[in-house]
């Protein structure tokens, strides 16, 4: 990591981006320990892979120990809030990000680990705006990843759906993203979905696209998937849908729907019904919808979601 007074001497373009690349590690970091904390004892240590001799001087994300990092922090925010060459809001954060180190009595707890992440990272994104980053960015540059040595996920076994001819590679990522939040233990892809390798899927499936079986199917491979379902209009109103417990809902493409082929498979289909003045949803958004649904019928009937091995 640069120091903060080789840092100091660089042009204030040069500054903003190099300070917004090592904020992004503290916050890695910071992450990481706070995970590590609220997912096992606070006074265990760390498994000896968590720690790497470089830390953040190599640029791994890696449990770096606080009485590295923080001096670190509190030098940059003590610097920049004097920096007339930042704006004032890039000033004003690097005295809160001062004020959140020093206001805890306890540097070690999850409580002032989660308050000084949100410091660092109020600062970096202004910093990363200043310096010409695009805000709409931010929230696709890394998945948030496993809790701290988890390395399965819950699934309900007969859950799965089919992505039929979904067109844009951004739905397609959030699919996969809704999948894994949900307990999908599969989807299957036609072959005119998009590529879920493209880069625009990838970023909005956050990682998920790892976690989240997939198969290339045709609609003879649905069969053996238990009941077919559409999520389509002029269906079942979902609140009152019993879904389940072992099938497959079919979700066509934003722009046309279901296909009629793919509908005359189904046993039943199943709508989401609009108060506003649009006639549907976003097919990502509807798609999440109604796993939650799903996930929630299921658990009124007893059915609980499994852990399956991820690797």
């Amino acid at each position: 990591m640069i120091s903060v007074k080789k840092l100091m001497t660089l042009s204030p373009g040069h500054r903003m981006r190099k300070a917004s690349q090592s904020l992004e590690r503290a916050e890695s970091a910071l992450r990481a320990t706070l995970s590590r904390k609220t997912t096992h004892r606070p006074d265990a240590p760390a498994p000896e892979s968590e720690i790497s001799p470089g830390g953040l001087l190599s640029g791994e994300i890696s449990d770096l120990k606080l009485p590295i990092l923080l001096p670190w922090l509190m030098e940059l925010g003590v610097a920049f809030s004097g920096d007339a060459a930042l704006s004032n809001s890039s000033r004003d954060l690097s005295k809160v990000l001062c004020a959140s180190i020093l206001s805890f009595p306890n540097l070690q707890s999850p409580e002032f680990l989660a308050h000084t992440v949100r410091a660092v990272n109020r600062l970096r994104r202004t910093l990363e705006s200043a310096a010409g980053i695009a805000p709409a960015d931010w929230d696709f540059e890394q998945p948030l990843g496993l809790p701290f040595g988890q390395r399965s996920r819950k699934v309900f076994s007969g859950m799965r759906a089919y992505l039929e001819d979904i067109r844009s590679p951004f739905n397609v990522g959030s699919m996969f993203r809704s999948a894994d939040a949900f307990g999908v233990v599969e989807l299957l892809i036609s072959g005119f979905t998009a590529d879920i390798d493209h880069p625009r899927a990838r970023r909005s499936a956050m990682g998920s696209t790892a976690t989240v079986p997939w198969r290339p199917a045709a609609f003879a491979d649905l069969a053996d998937c238990g009941e077919i379902i559409a999520l389509e209009l002029r269906g079942d109103h979902i609140d009152d849908f019993i879904f389940p417990q072992r099938g497959i809902v079919l979700v066509g493409s934003e722009e046309l729907g279901v296909s009629p082929e793919a509908l005359s498979l189904c046993s039943r289909r199943v709508s989401i019904p609009m108060l506003g003045t649009k006639g549907s949803l976003n097919v990502g958004v509807a798609f999440g919808v109604l796993l939650n649904a799903w996930r929630q019928s299921l658990e009124k009937q007893g059915i609980i979601p499994v852990s399956t091995e991820l690797f």
